[in-house]
């Protein structure tokens, strides 16, 4: 599939039908008076009834369809008991989202998510993080803290451990949001759980408690306004690198929906001819994007074509018995290729088909992957729409792999750097000091 849901928590509404010229009029008032009464009044009330026919297919439609139940100790059968009863309560569009945001919670999988939030609703993962943590045996240590966020500013760093979150021990605070369905204990889950406290809410300051060097530290972050900062930035930044200015950079923005980034990234690459060598730095992708895109950009790099990725369709094998799986195609682009080595930097902040254009340029070797482990999105999106209130729900229906044959999910970089460590936690930005050193190596090999 090719269809990708935007993962940044927008919310698209609609007006009753009426004529173009009513419509945009009323558009236009509401939204002048009160953006959240604008919202809220393009959804008529909902009955009883349409919320369970929504509910219920949702639940019918993820359980039929999604991906990853092998992977998961979760009880889909189970949620339907705990969360379906809980219906018969919602009085307003707001619940039934908050509700929904429970139920695609028990999948802890950061992948399924609504088009549509609240101001209470949860941070996605990664878009609307800037932490990322894992349990160390009791321990929750931070990995790595977003360039520019909020947790950076404030003075957090990798290493750390966290001991509360707003008030909370983070043992706690993560048990509160575990997954309820759960067969068996799964670290995965508790992973997930620890990062979604972290990102926090749309509509809450954090108050985190953290063990430094020096002993327990709180550290308040509140949040600038990253959804405006995001809109406004460029799709991509270029320049040429080192004193002699022969290593080409570019450096993508969270773009990689938008085919309108393209014919800028072929300027950017006209601009960089001659160069040495290139850094391709995709650690500003959380959001993921298309294949479309993800291929316009792999292609300029390839004199033939070359298979990027593989697909597999559990849904149709757990329907028939009979396996579908396939190899994803990218060919060159453009009659002038990128022919010199290349080096692309990858973190957790690199998302879905940033993911994909990583796996992509390593198996095509094509390139040299540097940083960290990636946010390990599952798979490829199916988007449905519920019929009565129309909110669009977006979940892993295909399973995506290396060529290789290694999940996604589970791709480690070839060059793998370890922010926690003492010589990374004081550096500027360690990842690309050890991007440039592989590319040398890349240069200086090709040119024996």
């Amino acid at each position: 599939m090719q269809r990708h849901a935007d993962r940044c928590g927008r919310t698209t509404v609609t007006l009753p039908p009426m004529s173009a010229c009513l419509r945009a009029a009323a558009a236009f008032l509401l939204l002048i008076a009160c953006p959240a009464m604008a919202a809220e009044a393009s959804a008529p009330p909902l009955t009883p009834r349409q919320y369970e026919q929504d509910f219920d297919f949702m639940w019918s439609e993820i359980g039929a369809s999604y991906a990853y139940f092998d992977q998961k100790a979760t009880d889909w059968e189970k949620v339907n008991t705990i969360y379906r009863p809980l219906v018969q309560e919602i009085k307003t569009r707001d619940q039934f989202i908050a509700l929904l945001e429970d139920v695609l919670a028990e999948l802890y999988d950061s992948h399924a998510h609504l088009n549509t939030n609240t101001s209470s609703s949860p941070k996605l993962i990664p878009t609307g993080a800037d932490l990322w943590a894992a349990w160390s045996g009791r321990s929750a240590i931070i990995q790595q803290v977003r360039p520019g966020s909020s947790a950076e500013r404030a003075g957090l760093k990798a290493g750390m451990g966290i001991l509360s979150v707003n008030g909370d021990s983070i043992h706690t605070a993560v048990q509160r949001r575990l997954p309820r369905s759960l067969r068996r204990p799964d670290p995965a889950a508790a992973d997930w759980a620890l990062r979604v406290v972290l990102a926090g809410r749309h509509n809450e300051t954090r108050l985190i408690a953290a063990q430094t060097g020096r002993g327990r530290r709180e550290f308040v972050l509140e949040d600038g306004d990253r959804a405006t900062a995001q809109k406004n930035a460029p799709r991509l930044h270029h320049e040429r690198l080192s004193k002699d200015r022969t290593i080409g950079y570019i450096r993508i923005h969270n773009s990689l929906g938008s085919t309108e980034l393209l014919p800028e990234f072929d300027a950017a690459l006209r601009d960089l001819e001659g160069t040495a060598g290139l850094i391709l730095d995709l650690r500003d992708t959380p959001s993921g994007g298309n294949t479309t895109v993800a291929r316009g950009i792999m292609g300029r790099f390839l004199e033939h074509e070359g298979f990027y990725q593989k697909h597999s369709l559990p849904e149709e094998e757990r329907a028939t018995g009979v396996k579908r799986s396939w190899m994803e195609i990218v060919s060159p682009r453009g009659d002038r290729p990128y022919r010199a080595p290349v080096v692309v930097l990858v973190d957790h902040w690199t998302g879905s088909m940033g993911e994909g254009i990583a796996i992509g340029m390593d198996g095509l070797k094509r390139a040299t992957v540097v940083g960290t482990e990636m946010a390990r999105l599952l798979g490829a999106t199916h988007p449905i729409t519920l019929p009565n209130s129309g909110i669009g729900v977006n979940f892993p229906a295909e399973k995506l792999f290396h060529v290789n044959g290694t999940p996604r999910e589970d791709f480690v970089p070839a060059v793998k750097v370890d922010l926690a460590k003492p010589d990374n936690t004081g550096a500027r930005d360690p990842i690309l000091d050890a991007g440039l050193k592989a590319l040398r190596a890349r240069i200086g090999s090709s040119a024996k």
